[in-house]
């Protein structure tokens, strides 16, 4: 006879129907989520007033730079998923993020008055590294639980990153002006440490949840074997992996745009750097907080009641009336207001969703194709969308919006057409690349 559970685990089970054999699996996931995401989020308020210190009308040589890093770090990623025992290749790739990160606050703490190449450094490595730290997280949890699974726990799994996303943002704004950027940069490299402990103990728990019968049916004890470049190869042999691509290209144009409005705004509102990390830092946390409920007690339900397909159609629909709203009234307060909406709609839904569409492939892909994906096409669409932008500069905001329009509308038939592409697969088990055309 089984124990009772505890009043936690009944809590858990309420909020995300999870069973009692998943419990730690979903704890340690949310707790690796939450460290990852709080580490990342006070790297990412240094690197987002990097940027503005660098310059937004020159903010493209950044993402050029950071699309060629990408470019190079993808088959050394693949190769070393290839050679390396994936039970010990996933927590270096946390620790060497965390040996980067005190790098650099050693580097800024002895140059107070960092050269240019410096910031533009900083700013493109950590551009770089979290495409591939968040992408290195979520191909783990394709790889642990099965699809069934995740259509319950991923939403609620999100919620410890989001949870992380507050921590991060909410000591950011009582540590920038104390700390300094270096100091914060440190805090971040603890974080990561600690990361890198919490994913050798969920790799040791995959046996036990596989031996309840439930999780994907693969091993961490083994390198995936190939070659560098199989990620490509991979990615551009299946029409599924290609459609996923597209999605995301389309995403990053949507996000980018936004991001560069944001930042000429706020660097017009504000004239500290200081201060511009704190305003950076408000809208985190603002768009955390709300998404976080929306997680814990909204998404699986969602996902659950209508389906993949609507998650993934949620944020192309917001976009088209947001960004009307913005052609109109170009102000900071609206520009913020969509920067919050935005976000909220693609952590709490449409992000959750669309790495569902993962679990379905086979192992390899799901390392190599997929971290193709999340950096190299993920940067050629911060690329291509800051080229684009510095097209539409002249127009301003108002012209930056209308553009904003017509990719949402392009987005909207994509997600559609992958969400039925997803959905119309019947297995529970995780597909071979010939299976998925």
């Amino acid at each position: 006879m089984s124990a009772p559970a505890s009043p936690s685990a009944r809590l858990l089970r309420a909020l995300a129907a999870i069973e009692p054999h998943e419990f730690k699996a979903v704890v340690l996931s949310m707790l690796y989520f939450l460290c990852l995401f709080a580490s990342y989020s006070i790297a990412k308020q240094v690197r987002d007033t990097f940027g503005t210190v660098y310059g937004m009308a020159r903010i493209q040589e950044l993402f050029t730079a950071t699309f060629l890093v990408s470019l190079l770090l993808a088959p050394l990623y693949a190769g070393l998923a290839s050679r390396v025992r994936l039970s010990a290749f996933l927590p270096w790739v946390y620790a060497v993020v965390a040996l980067t990160m005190l790098a650099f606050g050693a580097a800024f703490a002895f140059t107070p008055a960092p050269p240019r190449i410096l910031v533009a450094a900083y700013f493109v490595w950590v551009s770089t590294f979290n495409l591939l730290i968040i992408s290195v997280f979520w191909t783990f949890m394709a790889d642990l639980f099965s699809r069934n699974q995740a259509k319950r726990l991923f939403g609620f799994v999100a919620a410890g990153g989001t949870a992380g996303t507050i921590l991060g943002p909410a000591a950011a704004i009582v540590l920038a002006r104390r700390a300094g950027n270096d100091g914060l940069m440190l805090i971040s490299a603890a974080g990561f440490i600690a990361t890198t402990v919490l994913v050798r103990l969920l790799a040791r728990e995959k046996q036990r949840l596989l031996a309840s019968g439930e999780g994907q049916r693969t091993s961490l004890e083994h390198g995936l074997g190939g070659n560098l470049l199989d990620g490509f190869r991979l990615l551009l042999r299946s029409r599924y992996l290609l459609l996923l691509a597209l999605f995301l290209l389309l995403m990053t144009w949507i996000s980018t745009i936004v991001y560069i409005q944001l930042g000429e705004l706020i660097t017009r509102a504000f004239s500290s750097r200081a201060a511009r990390t704190e305003a950076y830092a408000m809208i985190d946390l603002s768009v955390n907080g709300i998404t976080v409920l929306l997680q814990l007690f909204g998404t699986g339900r969602f996902i659950t009641r209508f389906g993949v397909t609507a998650g993934l159609l949620i944020n192309p629909l917001i976009m088209v009336f947001a960004f009307l709203a913005i052609a109109f009234s170009p102000l900071l307060l609206i520009l913020g207001g969509l920067q919050v909406v935005r976000r909220v709609a693609e952590y709490a839904v449409a992000k959750p969703a669309r790495e569902m569409l993962f679990t379905v492939i086979d192992q390899e892909s799901r390392y190599k194709a997929k971290n193709v994906i999340d950096t190299v096409i993920y940067r050629f669409g911060d690329l291509s969308a800051a080229w684009l932008s510095t097209l539409i500069h002249p127009y301003g905001v108002p012209g930056l919006a209308l553009l904003g329009v017509v990719v949402a509308v392009v987005w909207f038939p994509v997600a559609y057409a992958l969400g039925r592409r997803y959905e119309t697969v019947r297995t529970t088990e995780p597909l071979g690349r010939a299976a998925l055309p």
